[in-house]
């Protein structure tokens, strides 16, 4: 099993969504290797995980829930309509006809950190969408992170 180093912070002190987006039948496992490893090659602090945000279609996606239910993190979900109108780096035609848009991990990120916003602070896209796979474990999983700015 993979540990991942979240320590619970209150939801308010946290400024970072996760966007995500996997295959049918991924483990938590898998989520969890992902966000270590993205987190530790861009230097960011898993403290400041506020959530994650996927399209609702994964609402009852086993290794996503899992993992959500076991760092305490809450899942947001978006209907592919709203993730289809944000803007992303690096949209995908193969996953717009899969699922209806062009982006899931990025345009999720962003739409969850707009939500959570204070103000007019804005929000920026920190991590571009990262592909990740383990060996000898079914699925893949896209995450990209978004930060709600301070100032």
């Amino acid at each position: 099993m993979v540990k991942l180093e979240i320590t619970q912070q209150p939801l308010l002190q946290g400024n970072l969504w996760l966007g995500l987006g996997c295959q049918s039948g991924i483990s938590h496992d898998l989520i969890a290797a992902a966000i270590n490893q993205i987190f530790l090659e861009n230097q960011l602090d898993q403290k400041t995980i506020t959530g994650i945000a996927t399209i609702n279609t994964k609402v009852s996606e086993l290794g996503l829930v899992e993992f959500c239910r076991l760092f305490q993190l809450p899942l947001k979900t978006f209907p592919a309509e709203m993730l289809a109108k944000v803007a992303v780096p690096n949209p995908s035609g193969v996953i717009a006809e899969k699922v209806g848009t062009p982006s899931v991990a990025e345009a999720a990120a962003i739409l969850a950190a707009s939500a959570h916003q204070k103000q007019e602070s804005g929000v920026k896209l920190l991590v571009p969408k990262r592909i990740f796979r383990l060996p000898g474990q079914p699925g893949v999983v896209a995450i990209a992170v978004a930060q709600v700015s301070s100032s």
